[in-house]
């Protein structure tokens, strides 16, 4: 087969990344690019010697083709429905499609090879983010593709798009449920109930991709006192809950995240008055606290560095942060604290920890080293996907 995709031919010696199958062609590769190429366009990438080297979207920016396939492909609905139906089959081998109320990643980029493209499952609505244009004009196929296999088990498809896609495509994306429409906000993740925020929420509602760290979280909560911060959803408190800790305070800058988590705990533990939130400041709120009133803290704040440029920055500020968790933490406390920074390796966030250890002076041993769960899988041949690292402290 051969398509009639637009071609871009690269630079001599820049098709070396391709042909150890990374899903990127960055802009200063390119020699030729065809005069009528638009944002989104589906074209094939070719060496300076003519060699095919696949298909992909081609965007405006760094990253200037997202690479589908390494061979001559049509991306076409037959395309997005065998892609689809092998991540959901990842998902059946790990057991998280087995519930038919349960919160999972269903897509993640790179990761199941369809960079650009994220879909997160609540039940039975599948919510679709698209960071690419070419994943945009391809929304609708997708759609049709997620409701029509797994025996119809996804019965709505919502798309959620206005803050992921690059800006200078001028796309104009409209939040709007593509299939179907809504049903309910409730979703599952491990027994516990979590009212979802899909329509004005951050990424999808959800951050699903702390379930696993959640759970080791409860395993660690029982008769502990616990401090929240950055606490969104209260994810992390509703766990502590069921860990049986004795108090659990939440904190955000958000008087929303402040509401959600209030509504979430409700939702699991009515009427108990273990838990109580706060709406502040992190810096703030941990420099007004005593050193000892709580033994276990979770440090889970947004990404401080989102491009590279940032980086020296963002070390700084997680030094910082888990310099003061670590000055207040009480002896004999358990410390969670994570970056889910893409471009702050593992190796620098451990240093920044490291070094507000040192900071204190306090002895610190590492339980536990976290990294995001398996519906959010990592392409081998694309390391850049391995975004949310994580730490277990036990501080003495």
């Amino acid at each position: 087969m051969t398509t009639d995709y637009k071609t871009i031919r690269l630079k001599r010696g820049k098709e070396e990344s391709l042909e150890r199958f990374h899903p990127w062609v960055f802009s200063g590769a390119i020699e030729v690019l065809p005069e009528d190429i638009e944002e989104g366009d589906t074209v094939k990438v070719i060496s300076s010697t003519g060699m095919l080297l696949g298909v992909g979207h081609y965007q405006i920016g760094s990253i200037a083709v997202r690479m589908l396939s390494s061979t001559d492909e049509t991306i076409d609905a037959n395309f997005y429905t065998t892609r689809l139906n092998n991540a959901w089959g990842l998902r059946t081998a790990l057991g998280l499609t087995e519930r038919p109320e349960n919160a999972f990643r269903l897509v993640h980029g790179e990761g199941d090879f369809l960079p650009g493209l994220v879909v997160d499952v609540y039940g039975d609505t599948a919510v679709m983010q698209a960071h690419s244009p070419g994943m945009h004009f391809a929304r609708n196929i997708i759609a049709d593709a997620l409701t029509t296999f797994a025996s119809g088990r996804i019965k709505n498809v919502y798309y959620k798009s206005e803050t992921t896609l690059p800006y200078k495509a001028s796309l104009d994306p409209q939040n709007q449920y593509i299939k179907g429409g809504f049903t309910t906000d409730i979703a599952v993740e491990n027994g516990l109930k979590f009212r979802v925020d899909w329509l004005r929420g951050q990424k999808t509602g959800f951050f699903v991709d702390q379930r696993d760290n959640r759970s080791l979280l409860e395993h660690y909560s029982h008769g502990r006192k616990v401090l929240n911060m950055f606490c969104y959803t209260g994810g992390f408190s509703v766990y502590a809950m069921r860990g049986a800790a004795e108090k659990v305070i939440s904190v955000d800058s958000s008087e929303k995240a402040i509401r959600l988590t209030e509504a979430n705990i409700d939702l699991n533990f009515p009427g108990d008055k273990r838990h109580s939130a706060v709406a502040e400041d992190a810096f703030k709120y941990l420099s007004g606290i005593s050193k000892g009133d709580f033994d276990l803290i979770v440090l889970d704040p947004p990404a401080f560095a989102k491009h590279r440029s940032a980086i020296r920055n963002a070390l700084r500020g997680y030094q910082r942060l888990n310099a003061k968790a670590l000055e207040k933490i009480a002896p004999g406390g358990i410390l969670f604290t994570f970056s889910c920074s893409q471009a702050i390796s593992r190796e620098q966030f451990r240093l920044a920890v490291f070094s507000s250890c040192a900071q204190t002076g306090r002895k610190v041993r590492i339980l536990h080293q976290l990294t995001q769960p398996a519906d959010h899988p990592v392409n081998i041949y694309h390391p850049e996907g391995e975004y949310l690292k994580g730490l277990i402290l036990y501080v003495e």
